[in-house]
């Protein structure tokens, strides 16, 4: 884009919550009527699908280093979008499920925070 509007779309991109992800993907289903596919369990198995998918990525690498410095743009781009995959799933599961992902994992840093005191380790 001319202007600087692909800053303001990618800035955009960096600021989306959980929830209009969620409305995304809900009016995505929608639009396609795969709602009805879009069980617990359905949702569940296509997100452990995709975590398969992004082991594959690490699989014969090693150990890497923070910032992937030794990857190429296209690996880079390839774990992107199968990070987003899994995100992505996960969002409409708990969407699905009656959860707020974001609560909850407020909730869970929390509870972690008490289990795991600073001062323990």
């Amino acid at each position: 884009m001319e202007g600087g509007g692909e800053e303001v779309a990618d800035d955009r991109a960096m600021n989306i919550s959980l929830k209009d992800l969620s409305k995304k993907l809900e009016e995505f289903a929608k639009a396609r009527d795969w709602e009805k596919y879009h069980s617990p369990r359905n949702l569940l198995l296509a997100m452990v699908g995709e975590v398969g998918e992004l082991s594959e990525i690490f699989q014969w690498r090693g150990e890497v280093d923070k910032g992937l410095p030794n990857w190429d743009d296209s690996d880079k781009e390839h774990l992107g979008e199968e990070l987003s995959d899994v995100l992505l799933y996960l969002i409409r599961l708990a969407d699905i499920c009656g959860i707020d992902l974001g609560d909850a994992a407020a909730k869970k840093i929390v509870k972690n925070a008490i289990k795991y005191p600073p001062k323990l380790f």
